[in-house]
Parts: structure tokens; C-alpha cells; sequence
């Protein structure tokens, strides 16, 4: 498992206030060690897409692998004056014992499905919601981002330049990782190298050209110093009167000379479609066929989508606050909710009810399956069942959508597979956890599996989440018992 430099880190204070006074409450009225199950999920899929990714588990491992309340948290608490003292006493002494099952990251992952399942005593459960939502929300987000601008260059290179342009460090090196399982093929950010060995790249800034008398000597001395990786920024001035010509010139006189070809020239300002086609047909000329040109500039996938198809003469692309801020749509709506309570052996299903029916939550303790087509592996739908439920494939499938129960669906010829898998029990770790590159691998194989209309960037065809019988059922029951009049 790749070094992350993170895992040392004490969060556990990390936690919105109201999940203390409710522990504290659970504490004080005996009800601290009842076994609660919690979902995550989430209602809507940034910019409207057709599916999300699911990235973020790494850090969660590790934040309930670390969770301790230190003196120093115990004496903060204790100086609010609210707090039970035995409650400290049991803070003090915390040790995390909860089951979980998450869906693997890399994921695609659709709304009102669980993708997170935290079964435990309900003081644990309630505890780590903010990590929860801020961990999976967060590198979710960015993925899911990350994935549409991957998927808008058609197969070219996606590089990860967000870095100053984060809401915060953290924000940086794990949208970079978030970023790399999701499509991009390498990051401006080296710590992020460093600790998650995504492959760190970058040239020079404008301030290099311009701090030398001419272009070409900035040209020619970067040439000098980085032979076997020369990439030149070629638009401080002007692209195709001074930029390409000086470019070419120090590939000439600096590079052929040591036996070396330029690794290329990046275009960061004006209209990109025009310079690349004008700067392609120069390079080519000058026998430099084989020199990539990276474009850069405030770009999204749908700048990249329409360059290409003005005919473009790029082959890499560098993307910065556009992906590592998901500056169209920056906010990934992940929620946390009871579902079940334990009593006397027995799970007790819970809903929470809304005006809004999209906020109408699933009761009970779940699981899903995704269901795939045998004859070509693509994915049709995903089912959410009770935990214990065994779904039958072996004849017809019929679903239905949970809020408009008359259109439904017979599958045939499907097998149907668990996405969720079991992470701790009882507060251990049992997950075989995969390294980034394996996550990424993943991610491709998933997503490949996804249906092309499902993909388009415009009005996709909307994946089906649907409840099983049994599960629709008990939601319906209490629903009718709980409703007023």
C-alpha cells in the first residue's frame, strides 16, 4: 500500500457539535451502546450527470483506524460545562466498534443508494458523521469531475494543475489522488507524488521567459538544463510570431545537437483552436512532427469537447480550478441518516419523511446489487435490498421505480453482484485494501461498463435505483403509519 503521510493525523474532533450533545444525550439516557445502522447516500449527481464516483474510502480507513480523544479534547469538552462526566469517562476511553461496508472506491455509484453502511452502537455511528460526509463528499465530487474531463479528450492526457487554485492543502493532495483515480494522468502537485506516487509534471511559468532579456534565451537556457525533458511555454509574447519560431530555433541549435527531441510546447493563453492548428503546421514544417502541443487556460469538459471538435491540434491537456474545485456544480450532496435501530435481536426499521419526496429516505438495514447483462458485461440497474435478502437471477427480474410503482422493467439473462463490501467488524479492519493504481484500473473497467447514453454529458439516459419488494414494503408500511391527516 502506497505511503499516504496523512494517516497520522488526529481527527476525531473533526465532527459537527450536535453530534456530541446527541451522544452525550444517548450516554446519559442508556442508550449509548444500542446498535443503530446508518446510511450514506446521496440525491443528485453534480452537473447533472449520469453517474458519480465513489473515491474517498482510503482516508476513512484510516480516520476510524486513528479515532482517540486525547486529554487535551477531553479537557476542551469538559470546560463547555455541558457534557456528562461519565460521558467523558467513556470518551476518554473511546475505541471504535463498528461494522462497515462501503463500495470500493472507483465506483460508479447513483443517488439513494447506500454507498456507505455503518452498523454499531449508536454513541460510534453518530460520532463519525461529519468525516463520513466531508471525506466521501469531497474526493467524490472531484472524481466524478475529474472523469467527464478525462472522458472529453478522447483518450488524450489529462493533467492535474488545480493545485492554487484548492480550497485548502488537504483539498489539493487528495483532489489530486481523486483526480488520478478518475481519468487524469498526472498532477502539478509534488507532494502528491510524493505520497501517492501520481506523477508529477510542469515546465515553467511565464515569470521564467520573462525574467531573461529575450524568449529565446529563456528558451534556450531552460533547453540547456532539462535536455531530455524540454517543454516550452511559448505564449508570454505571442504564440506564432515569437513563441513557436524561438522554440524552434533552441530544438535546432540546442536540443538536436545533444541528440535530443523536445518533449513539447504548451499554449496557455489566447484562442487555442487557432494557435494549436497554426502552431502544428509550423512544428511539422520544421521536422518536429513528433512535438506535443498542451493546451491550458481555465479549461472544463466542454472547452475541451469543442476544441477538439473545431479540429484542435492538441494532445494534452492541463486543467486546473475548473476540476479541483468542480467549479460548475461544487457541491456533492452526500447525506448520513438512521435506517435501523436493534432491539431485542430484532432490526426496527426507520425513515425520516419529507414534503419533498426525493427526501423521503429507504428504511432498514440494506445492501445493493448491480445487475449486468451476461451477454455483453454492461450494467442495467442497481437493486437495493434488505441486507439478508438473496436475489434470484436464474429466471425473469422485474423492477419498478420506487416512486412511480406502475413503470417497470423485466430483466432476463442478468446476473446480479454485491457492490457494497464488508470493511471493519467490530472495529477491525478486514478490507484487502488495493493501492491507487489498482483503484484507477477499476475505475476504467467500471465505468466501461456503463451504457454510452448513460455517459453523455447532455440529458443521459437516467440509471434505475430500485427497491426490492420486501424492502418497498416496510417503507410503504411506514409510511402509511406515520402519515397525518
Amino acid at each position: 500500500m502506497e505511503h499516504n503521510g496523512r494517516a497520522d493525523k488526529n481527527l476525531t474532533m473533526l465532527m459537527d457539535f450536535y453530534e456530541l450533545t446527541m451522544a452525550n444525550g444517548y450516554f446519559k439516557l442508556g442508550k449509548g451502546d444500542q446498535t443503530a445502522v446508518f446510511d450514506m447516500f446521496f440525491r443528485k449527481i453534480p452537473d447533472d450527470a449520469g453517474f458519480a464516483i465513489c473515491a474517498g474510502l482510503e482516508q476513512l480507513i484510516d480516520y476510524f483506524e486513528n479515532l482517540h480523544f486525547t486529554p487535551e479534547d477531553i479537557e476542551y469538552l469538559r470546560g463547555r460545562g455541558i457534557f456528562d462526566e461519565a460521558f467523558l469517562e467513556y470518551l476518554s476511553n473511546f475505541q471504535f466498534a463498528c461494522d462497515v461496508w462501503a463500495v470500493p472506491e472507483g465506483t460508479p455509484i447513483f443517488p439513494n443508494e447506500p454507498v456507505l453502511i455503518i452498523k454499531g452502537p449508536i454513541i460510534q455511528a453518530q460520532l463519525v458523521e461529519t468525516m463520513v460526509l466531508l471525506t466521501i463528499n469531497h474526493q467524490s465530487l472531484i472524481a466524478t469531475k475529474s472523469n467527464r474531463i478525462a472522458r472529453a479528450a478522447q483518450g488524450r492526457s489529462i493533467m492535474e494543475f488545480g493545485s492554487r487554485r484548492a480550497q485548502s492543502y488537504d483539498a489539493a493532495i487528495l483532489g489530486a489522488r481523486a483526480a488520478y483515480i478518475a481519468g487524469c494522468d498526472a498532477t502539478a502537485c509534488v507532494i502528491a507524488d510524493r505520497d501517492y506516487h501520481i506523477p508529477a509534471v510542469g515546465t515553467m511559468a511565464h515569470s521564467w521567459v520573462q525574467m531573461f532579456d529575450d524568449e529565446y534565451e529563456s528558451f534556450r537556457q531552460y533547453a540547456k538544463l532539462y535536455p531530455e525533458n524540454c517543454v516550452l511555454l511559448v505564449d508570454t509574447y505571442n504564440v506564432i510570431k515569437s513563441g513557436i519560431p524561438n522554440a524552434i530555433r533552441v530544438f535546432d541549435e540546442v536540443l538536436a545537437p545533444m541528440g535530443q527531441r523536445p518533449k513539447g510546447v504548451r499554449i496557455d493563453s489566447g484562442d487555442i483552436a487557432y494557435l494549436s492548428k497554426k502552431a502544428r503546421k509550423m512544428l511539422d514544417e520544421a521536422g518536429y512532427a513528433d512535438c506535443p502541443i498542451v493546451a491550458s487556460n481555465s479549461l472544463d469538459e466542454y472547452l475541451i469537447r469543442d476544441l477538439l471538435l473545431q479540429g484542435a491540434k492538441i494532445d494534452s491537456f492541463g486543467v486546473g480550478e475548473n476540476l479541483i474545485t468542480s467549479k460548475s456544480d461544487p457541491v456533492f450532496g452526500g447525506v448520513y441518516k438512521l435506517a435501523a435501530m436493534e432491539e431485542n435481536g430484532r432490526m426496527i426499521p426507520k425513515i425520516k419523511i419529507s414534503e419533498t419526496v426525493e427526501k423521503i429516505t429507504n428504511p432498514d438495514f440494506k445492501t445493493v446489487y448491480r445487475f449486468y447483462n451476461q451477454s455483453d458485461g454492461e450494467a442495467v440497474a442497481d437493486y437495493v435490498t434488505l441486507f439478508d435478502e438473496t436475489v434470484d437471477t436464474s429466471g425473469p427480474v422485474t423492477i419498478f421505480d420506487p416512486n412511480a410503482t406502475w413503470k417497470k422493467k423485466t430483466l432476463t439473462n442478468v446476473t446480479a453482484k454485491k457492490i457494497l463490501v464488508q470493511v471493519f467488524e467490530k472495529g477491525k479492519c478486514i478490507y484487502d485494501r488495493p493501492t491507487l493504481p489498482q483503484i484507477r484500473a477499476y475505475c476504467k473497467e467500471q465505468i466501461d461498463h456503463l451504457w454510452e447514453e448513460v455517459k453523455r454529458f447532455e440529458n443521459p439516459h437516467r440509471y434505475y435505483v430500485d427497491l426490492s419488494p420486501k424492502l418497498w414494503e416496510i417503507k410503504h408500511r411506514l409510511l402509511e403509519s406515520h402519515s397525518q391527516f
